[in-house]
C-alpha cells in the first residue's frame, strides 16, 4: 500500500511541475560583432532576429543555441532587420542545419546599393523564395496567447527610413530638448533598418536593428513611440554613429544588452550614454571590447565572452510565464540577476 501511495504522489509532483507555465526567453547570440537574436514563447513559436556573418561559424552557433539549448527543431519566423552581411549572410548556411519556415524583411532591393555585397543577396535569395514586407505600424502574426497567460507582441516601429506615424516624402528631424543634435543623412542601409518594440505583458524590449542616429530621433521626438522599456537591445552593436541619447533618454531602460565583437561595436560614446543613463542597471556585452580601456566596458560579470578568442558564449534573457520579472544570465560564467518589469 505504501508502495502505491507513493508512486501516486511522485506522479502527482511530476504532473505539477510538467504543467508549470513556461517563459519566455530570449538568447543573444555572439556572432562576433554581427547580430542574431532568437525568441521562443512560452508556446514554443520561434523568432530569429538576423543571422549573423556568411560562413558556417556563425550559423553553427546560432543552430547550436536554438537546437541543443531552446530545444527546437524549426524556427517559425526570420526577421532580416537589413541588407548587411553581418545581419542577413547567415541564412544560407544556418538553413541547411535547421528548418526556417517565415521570412520577412523591409523590402528585397530591386538594385544593390553600393553598401551592399549582390553575391550575398544572390545567396539568400537562391534559398528564399518568398518574404514579408514589413512596414512601420506593422505587427508580426504570432499564436495567440495561452489561456492565463499574456499575449507575445512584435510591433514594427520602424522601417524603410520611416518611423510610425510619418508617410513617405514626410520624414522630418525635429528638435526636440536642450542637448538637440543631428548628423549628416545617413545613405547606408542602416537607415532602412527594421526596429521592433517586443512585448509580454508588462515586460517590454527593444531592437533597432543598425537604426541610424536621426531615424533614432525620430523615433523619441516629437512624440515616444516605442515608450518606456525594460531592455534595450543597444542599437548597431554599440556602434556611436547610432545610439542617439535622445532615444536613450526617452526608452530608460533597464538593463542594457550589447551585441558587440571583440573590435566591433561597443564604443566609447555609446557606453559613455549608457552609463549616464540613470535608469539603467545594469550594462551587459556579448565582448569585451579589447580596443578600449576597463573603463569603457561593463564590469567583468557581465561580459560573456572576455578574451578576442572565444567559444561564443551567449547572454540569455528570461522573462516569467507573467511577464511581471524577468532575469538575465550568462549560463557559461553561472551568473544571473533578476529585475521586476516597469
Amino acid at each position: 500500500m505504501k508502495l502505491i501511495l507513493s508512486f501516486l504522489l511522485l506522479l502527482i509532483l511530476v504532473t505539477v511541475a510538467g504543467a508549470a507555465p513556461k517563459t519566455l526567453d530570449v538568447y543573444f547570440i555572439d556572432v562576433e560583432g554581427g547580430a542574431a537574436t532568437l525568441i521562443v514563447t512560452p508556446q514554443g513559436e520561434s523568432m530569429l532576429i538576423d543571422a549573423g556573418f556568411p560562413g558556417e561559424r556563425d550559423s553553427a552557433r546560432i543552430a547550436h543555441v536554438a537546437r541543443d539549448v531552446a530545444g527546437l527543431k524549426e524556427i517559425d519566423h526570420f526577421i532580416a532587420t537589413h541588407w548587411h552581411r553581418d545581419h542577413f549572410g547567415g541564412i544560407p548556411a544556418l538553413i541547411k542545419l535547421i528548418p526556417i519556415k517565415q521570412f520577412y524583411d523591409h523590402g528585397f532591393p530591386a538594385t544593390p546599393a553600393p553598401d551592399m555585397q549582390p553575391e550575398l543577396l544572390a545567396a539568400y535569395r537562391a534559398v528564399v523564395s518568398q518574404s514579408v514586407t514589413l512596414k512601420a505600424g506593422d505587427n508580426i502574426k504570432v499564436r495567440p496567447a495561452v489561456k492565463n497567460l499574456p499575449p507575445f507582441q512584435v510591433r514594427v516601429v520602424a522601417s524603410s527610413g520611416l518611423v510610425i506615424g510619418e508617410k513617405p516624402g514626410a520624414a522630418a528631424i525635429q528638435p526636440c530638448g536642450p542637448n538637440f543634435q543631428s548628423q549628416p543623412e545617413d545613405k547606408t542601409d542602416n537607415y532602412n533598418s527594421l526596429g521592433f518594440l517586443l512585448s509580454y505583458g508588462s515586460f517590454q524590449l527593444f531592437n533597432g536593428g543598425d537604426l541610424s542616429w536621426n531615424i533614432e530621433g525620430r523615433l523619441a521626438c516629437p512624440k515616444n513611440i516605442p515608450g518606456v522599456v525594460d531592455v534595450y537591445e543597444v542599437d548597431h552593436h554599440g556602434a556611436d554613429s547610432s545610439n542617439n541619447p535622445a532615444l536613450v533618454q526617452a526608452l530608460k531602460p533597464r538593463v542594457a544588452i550589447i551585441g558587440n565583437g571583440p573590435r566591433k561595436g561597443g564604443e566609447v560614446k555609446t557606453f559613455a550614454t549608457l552609463k549616464s543613463t540613470p535608469e539603467i542597471e545594469a550594462i551587459y556585452q556579448l565582448h569585451r571590447n579589447v580596443a578600449t580601456t576597463d573603463n569603457d566596458n561593463t564590469t567583468s560579470d557581465y561580459i560573456a565572452n572576455e578574451a578576442e578568442q572565444c567559444q561564443g558564449e551567449y547572454i540569455k534573457l528570461e522573462v516569467a510565464a507573467d511577464g511581471k520579472s524577468y532575469t538575465v544570465s550568462i549560463p557559461s560564467k553561472k551568473i544571473s540577476r533578476t529585475y521586476k518589469t516597469k
